[in-house]
């Protein structure tokens, strides 16, 4: 786990807006002293400090000022696009 950053804010929809201190990826999940409280729908913002909007679970607890942390997924080869053109032809 890699940490994420700090809860600014919590949005009227739920969502929490967090202070990125590493780059996550969009769908990763995010966690709260231990607990899944969600994962990153959005990552927006200036380029030196991103910002990442956080999907809450429905049972998620965490407020302003909570630090989070995020598993990414793991990556093998079936991620990478291919070529898919037919090779019988010349």
């Amino acid at each position: 786990m890699e940490k994420l950053g700090v809860i600014e804010e919590i949005t009227c929809d739920g969502r929490m807006i967090v202070r990125c201190s590493a780059l996550p990826d969009i769908g990763d999940q995010v966690f709260c002293k231990g607990n899944k409280i969600g994962s990153v729908g959005r990552i927006f913002g200036p380029v030196d400090e991103p910002y990442a909007s956080v999907n809450p679970l429905q049972d998620a607890t965490a407020g302003k000022g909570s630090t989070t942390f995020f598993m990414g997924r793991k990556r093998d080869a079936k991620d990478k696009r291919r070529n898919r053109r037919d090779r019988s032809l010349p």
